[in-house]
């Protein structure tokens, strides 16, 4: 059986608005229905979870309402960090009684609109094949490493470098194993609470297209990646 838990805990701060950014609209439609409609397309079929900030559920019941937005999906209420939100949205699968060690759970961000279907699937297999399934970039920007002060710094081979994108996607039983452990401030994804608890970790190529929308720039590129796609 395959889930996805498309977290949207936050408030978008950075993005300068009132609005949280997955409520921002894209092409006529919040940035976080693009996400959700993204893995509904897709072959693996997930049973999907959202996961919003308690004080947002309203809003986004207001917005399904608004918008006639129709695709089935449970609704968790996040935690005060997005380990416990993740956290929220693992135990809303144990509550259904699913086999964890049959199930294959994606973890999305949903301010990642554009993931490609394609690339859904993709990870799906991966993490079907090895547990573990995420989506990577090779840097294409030089790139130096600091000392621990920031006062020194030297260069660093940029193809040893991978930006991490979502979804992540896991055996249900490692996945919730992994975030039995402590929230960790080194935990900056979900490759790296399953990586420390002694999991490897398989990349997958990541796609160009999968921007994640934190700032108002990033609003306006995937506009423009949408109007080329049309």
């Amino acid at each position: 059986m395959n889930f996805a838990i498309i977290v949207a805990g936050g408030t978008g701060s950075r993005m300068g608005s009132d609005m949280p950014k997955q409520f921002m609209l894209l092409d006529g439609l919040p940035v976080m229905m693009h996400a959700i409609q993204a893995f509904h397309r897709s072959t693996s079929s997930p049973q999907i979870i959202v996961v919003i900030h308690p004080a947002l559920r309203d809003d986004w019941s207001a917005l399904c309402l608004s918008h006639a937005f129709s695709v089935p999906h449970a609704v968790v209420s996040g935690g005060k960090t997005r380990f416990e939100s993740v956290k929220n949205g693992l135990n809303a699968i144990k509550s259904t009684g699913a086999d964890l060690a049959h199930c294959i759970i994606a973890v999305h961000d949903a301010a990642r609109p554009l993931v490609p279907s394609t690339l859904i699937d993709n990870t799906f297999r991966q993490a079907l094949r090895s547990g573990t399934a995420a989506p990577a970039m090779t840097s294409t920007n030089s790139v130096r490493i600091t000392n621990g002060n920031g006062l020194e710094n030297h260069a660093f081979p940029r193809s040893r470098v991978y930006l991490m994108q979502t979804p992540q996607v896991f055996n249900g039983a490692i996945l919730c194993d992994a975030y039995e452990q402590d929230d960790d401030n080194s935990f900056t994804d979900d490759a790296s609470v399953v990586e420390k608890k002694g999991y490897p970790i398989t990349l997958v190529d990541g796609d160009t297209h999968n921007i994640k929308i934190t700032f108002p720039e990033d609003l306006r590129i995937a506009e423009a990646f949408l109007g080329n796609c049309t």
